[in-house]
């Protein structure tokens, strides 16, 4: 299985799509603005404690207040406000907790207004991004995630991912981590340590311990709503957490991030640079791998699963329900419940994709077409739980009901991905009332004639719909010829099927919307 990463930067942010055998899996936004991802870490105040949730909200910037709850704090939660206070009043500069005495851990079922009072300023961890209009959810149980190591401050034991079985290969990484590790700090171990050397677990330790230690010389001048350790950029995280031998590339179209993913990778896998690349295409990056079309295909509501079969996603605010059909796959088999498994196995692949692609959280509900035997049901359970060991997100999986339902839970971090993939007419912009279309063509030219002539802008790209494109280049003197000896300037054409049939956008030569300025008649 190939893994492949592929980052399409924008003036507003960039997309990031991750492909497993060229299939799209998932699909991440990053917009200029963006705040408060899961791992940020920020100074916050307590602005009301609510006894009845046994919960408190927290002012860290957001428009609305964040959401702790008392569940939330961590057993080291009084470690961690004392340390907190005697930083910021200068009292202890020995950032690595060198001789920290720790407070006793609180009650695990306890009040959260013995812990916290209102205008306390507090250390608080993003573990839940806002969604729809629900603030950020907070912990104060801190962790800094590596590749290898996640470094939790307050605490001091040290726990091995559930997922290395090797009960030797455990003892090893318990027995390096322990002699290694500074008092004060407790380690979880990750499941790509697995056969890693004592030096490459070192090094991410002590990059840990370093982005800790700035983080507290942060803190010492930091304000209230200062962001004090900031989780690094979704395509370095996603290399973080999924580089391995599968990573077979990571292909960029913005230098700027070329750059920063080069160095990223060069720290912490040196022997895999070579695979990240600078797209120097002409067309789009998502226009040349064929990511666009996937997106339109994908995010529909209703999805088609290979030879045959769809399944139809529905999204209510309390839960998602999931229906799969047959389709015209009712004639390839022999009889009713083969037809059923077949087409049940095929989407249940398809469902676990759909889930990891629209981050979809919460409460599933899946209506498989109904099977009699029960050792088929047993087998799309399997199927399911298999497929869904791909999937980072914390989840369960439930077999199905008497009625044919599987529930699967899933967690919910970030707000989900949600793509219209159905467009207002281009003609009519939605009012029912058309001109005739053959116009943008006219309209185009006489819109470059303006930019070409009166703007006298040198390098012009033009951003337009594939069918545009093939109006525009068609036969031996196309339009984009004449171009060429009317203004002594050859115009770039660029496919973006992102766009409708009858809109395009005008570019200049590093890729900035170049403005149409005509002058009004008063002028």
């Amino acid at each position: 299985m190939s893994t492949e990463l592929l980052i399409d930067s924008a003036q507003n942010g960039s997309r990031i799509a991750l492909l497993s055998d060229k299939q799209l899996v998932e699909l991440h936004s990053e917009g200029m603005e963006n705040q408060f991802k899961v791992g940020d870490i920020y100074l916050g105040t307590v602005r009301k404690i609510v006894n009845g949730l046994n919960a408190a909200f927290i002012d860290v910037g957001y428009e609305k207040d964040a959401f702790l709850h008392y569940q939330d704090l961590g057993p080291n939660v009084n470690s961690l406000l004392k340390f907190s206070k005697m930083v910021r009043n200068n009292n202890y500069n020995n950032y690595l907790l060198k001789g920290f005495e720790n407070e006793p851990e609180i009650d695990k079922v306890g009040k959260i207004d013995k812990i916290l009072s209102k205008t306390n300023q507090v250390l608080v961890q993003v573990v839940k991004e806002p969604i729809s209009t629900k603030g950020p959810r907070l912990s104060c149980e801190l962790s800094l995630p590596g590749r290898y190591l996640v470094l939790v401050p307050f605490s001091d034991t040290v726990n091995v991912s559930k997922k290395i079985r090797s009960s030797d290969e455990r003892k090893r990484l318990l027995r390096l981590i322990n002699s290694i590790k500074p008092a004060n700090f407790g380690v979880i171990i990750r499941t790509v340590a697995e056969g890693q050397s004592v030096t490459e677990l070192d090094k991410d330790l002590r990059n840990l311990l370093n982005n800790w230690e700035e983080g507290m010389k942060k803190l010492l001048k930091a304000k209230s709503r200062d962001k004090i350790i900031g989780e690094m950029s979704m395509a370095s995280s996603l290399v973080r957490d999924l580089l391995n031998e599968s990573f077979d590339a990571i292909t960029v179209e913005e230098e700027s991030t070329y750059d920063q993913i080069r160095s990223y990778i060069r720290t912490i896998a040196p022997e895999k640079e070579k695979i990240v690349k600078l797209y120097n295409g002409k067309a789009k990056l998502f226009e040349s791998f064929g990511i666009e079309k996937q997106i339109k295909s994908l995010f529909g509501q209703t999805v088609s699963l290979p030879q045959g079969g769809y399944v139809i996603i529905e999204h209510t605010e309390a839960l998602h329900v999931i229906d799969v059909n047959s389709g015209n796959k009712s004639n390839q088999e022999s009889d009713q419940e083969s037809t059923a498994l077949k087409t049940n196995l095929v989407a249940a692949k398809e469902i676990a994709r759909q889930l990891r692609l629209r981050d979809m959280g919460g409460i599933i509900v899946v209506d498989f077409i109904d099977m009699k035997r029960a050792e088929n049901k047993k087998a799309i359970y399997e199927a399911m739980q298999q497929e869904m060991k791909s999937d980072r997100s914390k989840h369960t999986v439930l077999p199905l009901s008497k009625f044919g339902l599987m529930q699967i839970t899933r967690q919910r971090v970030r707000p989900e991905v949600n793509i219209v993939t159905k467009e207002t007419c281009p003609a009519c912009n939605g009012t029912g009332k058309i001109q005739a279309s053959i116009l943008v063509a006219d309209k185009l030219e006489k819109d470059l004639e303006h930019i070409a002539t009166i703007q006298n802008v040198d390098k012009i790209h033009i951003g337009l719909h594939p069918y545009l494109h093939a109006y525009f280049t068609h036969g031996l003197i196309s339009p984009r010829v004449r171009w060429f000896f009317k203004y002594f300037k050859w115009i770039r054409l660029i496919k973006d099927s992102s766009l409708p049939v009858t809109e395009y956008r005008f570019l200049d030569e590093s890729g900035e919307e170049i403005e149409l300025k005509v002058k009004s008649e008063a002028e």
